[in-house]
């Protein structure tokens, strides 16, 4: 495991500067027309609808996305099956643990995000909690393969709802739940087969982030803060609860949803879309993900074009 180097945060209007005069001095040079970036399945739309229209008008580069798991994103970039530009994942953390030392020296995050269920209102469990009762004891009552998870050994998205339901445990006192909510729930490797499972009611529900919920119109209940992962002050909490996955053996531990982003090699569209999302946080906000003071954040040797 590579230990990065965390850079004090630099506030957004440091980040601005450095864009401006990068941009002045014409740093960035010619470049090809297009970018390739690989990320988080739960940025899929927030990148297609959002992001990228904003970019490609703004500098005139089209944006070829991929979007998977985080952990098979990283498994793509380690056994070179993919050669994107730009690496985003759903937790940042995966990028320093794999990626250092080989693929790059630095990421930085740049927002957050939180952890619920997304419902399907016209099933019985969705009835469940229309008339308030908790999604713990509807979740109990379900039955086997009513709710779903992201697949935990691919995704951050599904060891969180397994870490999740081990926060819950002790939360509420429920002796067994995350046992019994392991045993029960279907996991689905792919985000966007498991919100449409939803949509259709063929599940009633899913653990989901809250922008996949927001995008497809989708009834949402947050998690309480004591584990929806979207608050960073809770980070010594959150990491009470873990997952190990079954092929690579890899131990994540539970942690802030922090969304971060590198760029492979010296690419200079990889610097210019990184840039952009630490520059302009609308596009992120429309798509229902955070962007507080405390962001963005460095890691590690941060190119000077991204840093300044």
């Amino acid at each position: 495991m590579v230990t990065a180097r965390l850079r004090p945060r630099r506030s957004r209007r440091s980040f601005l500067a450095a864009a401006a005069v990068g941009t002045t001095v014409g740093c960035l040079g010619t470049a090809a027309a297009n970018v390739r970036v690989l990320a988080a399945g739960s940025l899929a739309r927030t990148f297609e609808e959002h992001v990228a229209p904003a970019f490609e008008g703004e500098t005139g580069i089209d944006v070829h996305g991929e979007y998977y798991g985080s952990n098979a994103v990283m498994r793509m970039v380690e056994d070179r099956t993919k050669r994107p530009d730009v690496i985003v994942s759903a937790d940042s953390t995966l990028l320093r643990e794999r990626l250092y030392g080989t693929v790059t020296d630095w990421d930085v995050e740049f927002a957050t995000n939180s952890l619920g269920i997304g419902y399907n209102e016209a099933t019985e469990f969705g009835r469940h909690l229309a008339d308030g009762e908790p999604w713990y004891e509807a979740a109990r009552s379900a039955g086997d393969g009513t709710l779903a998870i992201g697949d935990p050994n691919l995704d951050p998205l599904g060891y969180r709802a397994i870490q999740a339901f081990d926060l819950a445990e002790a939360e509420h006192g429920l002796e067994g739940f995350r046992a019994e909510m392991t045993a029960s729930v279907y996991e689905e490797p792919e985000e966007p087969q498991m919100m449409a499972g939803v949509e259709t009611g063929s599940r009633a529900g899913a653990i989901v982030y809250r922008n996949m919920a927001i995008d497809h119109g989708m009834a949402f209940q947050e998690f309480p803060d004591a584990y929806n992962f979207g608050h960073p002050e809770l980070a010594d909490h959150y990491a009470a609860a873990e997952y190990t996955t079954d092929e690579e053996g890899y131990t994540a531990k539970g942690r802030p949803i922090l969304y971060g982003a590198t760029v492979n090699g010296e690419t200079e569209n990889g610097h210019r879309f990184v840039r952009f999302l630490l520059d302009t946080p609308g596009p992120l906000r429309e798509a229902a993900l955070t962007v507080g003071d405390a962001l963005p954040r460095s890691f590690g040797d941060v190119p000077a074009v991204i840093a300044g």
